[in-house]
């Protein structure tokens, strides 16, 4: 059965690892029936700081504008299974653990955790404060998965994009992807 994802991307440093992100989910390509994007407002802005390009504007998925609530992933009965922010901002994390749905962004995580489906929250910053580490607490007890953009080393990457695609394979992975990717003693 073919994946039904929404993507959303904050303004949180970390731009590489959308853009592997969706370079990623390109290559999925056969397992995908639909990918949703929304960006935050500041995404676009550190995106384009950090990478110096603004190739998001060219993705192959729809993007939709962070305040359209009629989007499809902004209801249930679309059907969407699965979330990932990535990267996902402290703020927006507060946002999601308080319930606050005030843009479509936090609205759609709201849909997913209510629904029961994968939320995926990939955040960037460090340190964290207990404020942090409380609001991972309750969206972890909420059904939601934290996979924190700590990136490993085993498999030697090579440049910043190979460093990235080692948390986003994971975060793949827990998405229920298959995918070839570097495992562990294989």
């Amino acid at each position: 059965m073919k994946k039904k994802v929404v993507v959303g991307v904050t303004g949180a440093s970390g731009a590489v690892y959308a853009k592997v992100l969706f370079d990623r989910l390109v290559e999925l390509q056969d397992q995908i029936q639909e990918v949703g994007v929304v960006f935050s407002t500041n995404a676009r802005e550190v995106w384009k700081l950090e990478l110096d390009h603004s190739d998001f504007e060219n993705l192959p998925f729809t993007i939709y504008n962070s305040n359209d609530f009629m989007a499809p992933f902004a209801s249930g009965s679309a059907k969407y299974e699965t979330m990932i922010i990535c990267p996902c901002s402290m703020g927006t994390m507060a946002r999601i653990a308080s319930g606050v749905s005030n843009d479509l962004m936090t609205r759609a995580a709201d849909v997913i955790l209510k629904e029961r489906r994968k939320l995926i929250l990939v955040p960037r910053d460090t340190p964290m404060s207990l404020i942090h580490i409380n609001n991972m607490k309750t969206i972890t007890e909420a059904g939601g998965i934290i996979a924190p953009a700590s990136p490993s080393f085993y498999s030697k990457p090579s440049n910043f994009e190979d460093l990235a695609k080692t948390v986003v394979d994971r975060v793949l992975d827990l998405a229920g992807f298959d995918l070839s990717s570097y495992r562990w003693s294989e």
